[in-house]
């Protein structure tokens, strides 16, 4: 059999090229903000992870700037090597103050730090619990990692605790969940799980890529929101959502992140950050410091999006976060939405199968916290003009 025949068949994409409603791969004309230019259309864009608003600001761009003059384009080795900079210490430091945690280690992208994360701390003889709407980078991870990956129902305690109960007890176990749940927009249960972990001897990360800087005191993310910051033991996080530049983080008691420096693949023979992304995030984490306003003003104007919408009678999963999902339902209905959105100015993700259940498509919203009111009225205006014509939804 041809190796490639299954790139020859592959017809899903094409037929929605040539039915005009393919979403994907829009290009931007301009940095990316509360209003862009996309394929020469002026655009409200409500489908960034900007949760910050800082992809833009100058302070940011100067920073990232500078580190370019000062170090050049790239650091030319992995952080084992040759490639760790002063800035890369000085940022996982700052990280870790930030966290209220002994020490951090940084990864290239967020998706490379679960799977460095995950595939050094659990081995052949550990499990590895996971929430069935984890992110797919942790997914990948549990391939990598020999653990063996055992999967409970979506923030479901008590099917969480069956599968606890099943594990045998000489076993190591880690228990994976994102903090902020990056389709529906719903926190995880923390408390519980700590709980349970406690119970079973297991230990606790939480993957808060959609929880820094969006929850928690000051933007610290989901385990300060519950106030369990001492009972999480591994927290990682990404750097291209609210920290503005790509990269992501461990952060952990010392031990772990010794352990982890030294025995993490994916990070010992990969490139580390480049010098422009360290200095980004770095300013970006010190604004987020200097400047709590941005966090209330981001769930408030999420706030303010999710009390509109209700209003308007559209259809949204309730979450109490910025990402606001508008359910679609079904694949083309999904398309058709977006293709008709982003003619009136607003741009959306649309989510549709395998990414969520059957029957469950959706449009996948996200908020910044410099989006004005002003703003909102005009995206609300042509969900509502969208959604009084899209077809009914099937059966």
């Amino acid at each position: 059999m041809d190796l490639f025949q299954k790139c020859y068949e592959y017809t899903t994409a094409k037929e929605a090229i040539a039915a005009g409603i393919y979403p994907y791969f829009h290009y931007l004309e301009s940095g990316q903000d509360t209003e862009v230019i996309m394929e020469g259309h002026h655009i409200i864009m409500i489908g960034s992870n900007n949760y910050q608003g800082l992809t833009s600001d100058k302070r940011v761009v100067e920073a990232a700037k500078d580190a370019l003059l000062r170090y050049g384009t790239g650091c030319s080795g992995s952080r084992f090597l040759n490639g760790t900079l002063k800035l890369h210490i000085e940022l996982e430091e700052k990280l870790a103050e930030f966290l209220h945690k002994e020490a951090v280690i940084t990864f290239s992208t967020g998706y490379q730090s679960n799977l460095g994360i995950i595939s050094a701390i659990a081995g052949r003889n550990d499990y590895i619990v996971c929430d069935k709407e984890n992110h797919a980078s942790i997914y990948d991870a549990c391939r990598l990692s020999y653990a063996k990956m055992v999967r409970y129902e979506h923030s479901d305690m008590e099917d969480l605790e069956r599968v606890l109960s099943e594990i045998p007890a000489n076993k190591g176990i880690l228990i994976v969940t994102d903090g902020v749940f990056s389709m529906g927009g719903d926190i995880c249960k923390l408390p519980e799980i700590v709980r349970l972990a406690e119970k079973y001897n297991a230990k606790v990360m939480v993957d808060d890529a959609h929880g820094l800087g969006v929850i928690g005191k000051g933007g610290r993310g989901t385990a300060e929101y519950f106030d369990l910051e001492d009972k999480v033991d591994i927290i990682m996080g990404t750097f291209s959502k609210s920290l503005a530049s790509l990269g992501g983080y461990m952060a952990a008691s010392e031990d772990v992140i010794h352990y982890v420096k030294h025995n993490s693949r994916p990070f010992i023979f990969s490139a580390s950050i480049p010098p422009s992304n360290a200095a980004a995030a770095l300013k970006a984490l010190e604004i987020i410091e200097q400047e709590p306003w941005r966090v209330e003003n981001l769930n408030k104007i999420a706030d303010y999006m999710r009390d509109g919408l209700r209003k308007m009678r559209i259809p949204i999963l309730e979450s109490q976060t910025p990402i606001i999902p508008i359910m679609t339902y079904d694949n083309e209905r999904t398309f058709i939405a977006t293709k008709m959105l982003f003619e009136e100015g607003v741009y959306v993700n649309p989510v549709i199968v395998p990414a969520v259940a059957p029957g469950q498509c959706l449009l996948r919203t996200s908020y910044t916290a410099t989006h004005t009111k002003e703003q909102m009225d005009r995206a609300m205006k042509a969900i509502g003009k969208v959604f009084s014509q899209l077809p009914p939804k099937k059966a």
